[in-house]
């Protein structure tokens, strides 16, 4: 197989090269992965440079989300996938030709959706639905602030408040940004760069009343507190910013808010059962064309050969949505 092997920590990106190394010996219990697709996260550029919490041993092969083909069912007999099913997950190895993965790690690729639409969808879809359904109890007319509502997660909250019957919106960093917000239903955006946008978004709610839940993976959870309503709820989702701010709590007892934090990362572990809830309310979302792929379009990325691209553009802010990779397997392969 091919892939990006790292043997040592690299400085940026354009340190990053493909190479052929043997193919995956799969655990009994784990399954083989043909990889048609790979989507690219932040936490990518850390570990590559040493700098992420969970770094495997020397060598490992860098990246984490895909889509593609099974090759190779569960030894043990006890697998749910077959030969030649089209899934979608996370595991550690996603810029390569194959990957072994765990059930755990895998879902079926929705129907009609390409190995391209369905690679940035494990990590960016259930957190917003946990986020804003499990904990935010999101419901029809609320009225919802997206931050960052161009990037991956943002442009699935986007989508789920509207599916929800919400008011939207959108906050972005620039007139593209908004506008690809707009385009994938928010009802305002407001650029964030700007200094007086908490007024701006507490003018667009009814009688200037505020929001009712603020989804912020940016790291603006004390200034959203200007423009949230009695009784608001604010997600703590990341962040995207690089600091953790400090909150005045006498402002959250003020305003009778709660600050509720979301580590979809620990769900499996700690809530397996909120994992299954949380998919299927995301499948029939699909599955009624209310929650479509949020992958960046402006440009595209063919070959192992252009992830070190796709992460420079990724870590300067340069795209939009989910920046996926496609990863040709051989001429006949449908992206």
């Amino acid at each position: 197989m091919r892939a990006i092997e790292i043997k040592q920590y690299v400085k940026d990106e354009s340190e990053l090269a493909v190479t052929s190394i043997p193919d995956p010996s799969p655990a009994p219990s784990e399954y083989l992965i043909a990889i048609h697709a790979s989507a690219t996260n932040f936490f990518d550029i850390l570990q590559i440079r040493g700098k992420y919490q969970h770094q495997p041993p020397f060598p490992w092969i860098s990246g984490s989300e895909f889509a593609g083909v099974v090759l190779r069912s569960r030894a043990d007999g006890k697998g749910k996938f077959k030969v030649g099913d089209h899934v979608f997950g996370a595991s550690q190895g996603g810029y390569g030709t194959m990957i072994a993965a765990t059930e755990q790690s895998l879902r079926p690729v929705p129907k009609g959706w390409s190995f391209f639409e369905a690679a940035g969808l494990f990590v960016t879809a259930p957190t917003s639905f946990a986020g804003l359904v499990t904990r935010a109890g999101l419901k029809k007319g609320d009225w919802v602030l997206v931050h960052a509502a161009a990037g991956g997660v943002g442009l699935a909250a986007v989508q789920i408040a509207k599916a929800f019957g919400a008011e939207v919106i959108a906050t972005a960093g620039t007139a593209h940004k908004l506008d690809v917000a707009k385009s994938f239903g928010a009802d305002y955006t407001v650029d964030y760069r700007a200094e007086n946008w908490p007024d701006q978004v507490r003018k667009l709610t009814p009688k200037g009343r505020g929001v009712d839940i603020v989804y912020d993976p940016v790291g603006l959870i004390a200034q959203s507190m200007k423009c949230s309503a009695w009784n608001g709820r604010l997600l703590v989702i990341g962040f995207a910013a690089g600091s953790i701010e400090k909150v005045a709590t006498n402002r959250a007892l003020l305003k009778n808010v709660s600050i509720v934090g979301l580590h979809w990362g620990m769900y499996a572990k700690m809530e397996p059962d909120t994992v299954e809830k949380v998919w299927e309310g995301l499948y029939r979302l699909i599955d009624a064309g209310k929650l479509r792929s949020t992958c960046f379009t402006d440009k595209e990325f063919v070959g192992l050969e252009a992830v070190p691209d796709a992460l420079r553009a990724l870590g300067a802010r340069e795209t939009w949505g989910k920046v996926v990779v496609k990863v040709p397997q051989d001429r006949s392969s449908k992206m």
